[in-house]
């Protein structure tokens, strides 16, 4: 297969992201040059989401671009979205095979098929129960931070949510090999790991002997060769328990940074969302976190428009946002999914309203994180420079521990690992540092 070129592409969460680099790993080592996506390759990978009818869209335009951009390529779907409707995404013109989340290990036979016989394949497999299969990745390409996947799939049943269908249930990498693998990136140049899973929060429930995200956190702060810096994805309000928030707030590794799906500040929605928690015990959770960790940043995911959601009940969800220490916030428009409890759900929200809920909260997000931003002017923190990431001026891009995007001041060459910034500037959502 030498000097065949491929071209990969991701949607969606962390969790995908971490599969594209497995199987972007798995090519390199047969022999392919990865190519960027938008220039010809003779294989063109689709590593699709199927959260909302826009990712199915954006899936769908992908294929079509790589269709345009070589009609003979092979053109690979897979991720979510081919997982949960094989059938549809195999009859989109251009596509040759529907790669299932399952089967995304076996990226390389599967490419060699298509290139050798032409003809279409659909490989879709039930997801199997049991320990997370680990991968070993050795980094991230063109990335100064890495993720590590250590749990997929989801047991929870909230009403608008197609990912347990697509990812199956919930599944978690021993932490001896969890382990292994930090130590392995830390040794590959890393200093900052990001631990992904689909629902994060329920680590380790499902090994034997079942353990909890809470103790492998508690097990980083004494392990030997691991990143300097390891920064949790997503985590549900409900599995921020007292056992985990006191492992976070000692933590001297886990970065000062939670991302905390909230999707309505309404009871009622709250409840036909089937979320498990109500306002006041979200809110009692935030300003907890904000008290123990008081430099922490916290975003939140919101959704505009679910079904019943009259003005009342939105207004509810702006004034929690408005009151809650939180940095920035991820708006999404409910987007009704085939399968889902939410899909028949009368009181449809119109469209027009819809959009312009999701605009106000987004605008509410950025002052969020303005007000986030401004607090830590003149001070100082630690920042990991992105080295691809540079301004016409030559200022480079970093990530602070809580998570504040800092541009740092021009220097020759970049350091490998966090050097302490003093934050010299704030202007709206963009911050500039000089390194102390």
């Amino acid at each position: 297969m030498n000097g065949r070129r491929v071209a990969i592409t991701t949607l969606g969460c962390k969790a995908n992201q971490f599969d594209s680099e497995v199987m972007r790993e798995e090519l390199t080592r047969l022999g392919f040059d990865e190519v960027p996506f938008d220039e010809k390759a003779d294989v063109y990978i689709i590593n699709t989401c199927t959260v909302t009818g826009k990712s199915d869209y954006q899936s769908r335009q992908l294929i079509r671009r790589a269709h345009r951009l070589n009609p003979n390529a092979v053109i690979i779907a897979t991720g979510c979205y081919a997982e949960v409707f094989p059938q549809e995404v195999s009859e989109l013109d251009g596509v040759s095979g529907v790669l299932g989340n399952q089967a995304k290990r076996e990226v390389g036979p599967f490419v060699s098929s298509l290139m050798m016989h032409r003809k279409p394949l659909v490989r879709v497999t039930p997801v199997v129960n049991g320990p997370l299969e680990e991968s070993d990745i050795e980094g991230f390409s063109r990335h100064c931070r890495a993720f590590l996947k250590i749990q997929d799939g989801c047991d929870g049943a909230c009403s608008y949510c197609i990912v347990p269908r697509a990812r199956g249930r919930s599944r978690s990498l021993p932490p001896e090999k969890a382990m292994e693998a930090l130590s392995r990136l830390k040794a590959g140049g890393y200093d900052e790991i990001v631990l992904t899973g689909i629902h994060l929060g329920g680590y380790g429930l499902d090994l034997t002997p079942s353990t909890s995200l809470a103790r492998f956190v508690q097990l980083l702060e004494s392990a030997p060769d691991i990143p300097p810096r390891i920064r949790l994805s997503s985590l549900e309000p409900t599995d921020l328990t007292e056992e985990l928030l006191e492992a976070v707030e000692r933590s001297k590794v886990i970065c000062p940074h939670l991302h905390i799906p909230l999707q309505s500040g309404d009871n009622e929605i709250l409840v036909r969302m089937n979320r498990g928690y109500k306002r006041d015990r979200f809110q009692a959770l935030i300003f907890d976190i904000a008290e123990r960790i008081p430099h922490i940043c916290i975003g939140l995911d919101v959704m505009g428009g679910f079904p019943g959601e009259g003005e009342n009940q939105f207004r509810n969800t702006v004034e929690l946002i408005e009151e809650l220490p939180v940095a920035y916030l991820h708006v999404f428009r409910f987007s009704p999914r085939r399968g889902t409890a939410a899909f028949d759900l009368p009181q449809k929200v119109k469209s027009d309203e819809i959009r312009r809920r999701c605009a106000i909260l987004r605008e509410l997000g950025q002052k969020k994180r303005e007000t986030f931003y401004g607090r830590f002017l003149h001070q100082r923190l630690g920042v990991l420079e992105e080295k691809t990431t540079v301004d016409e001026a030559g200022w480079r891009r970093g990530i602070s521990r809580n998570y504040i995007p800092v541009w740092v001041e021009p220097k020759e060459t970049p350091s490998d690992h966090e050097i302490d910034v003093e934050i010299t500037e704030v202007r709206g959502q963009k911050v500039w540092g000089r390194r102390v």
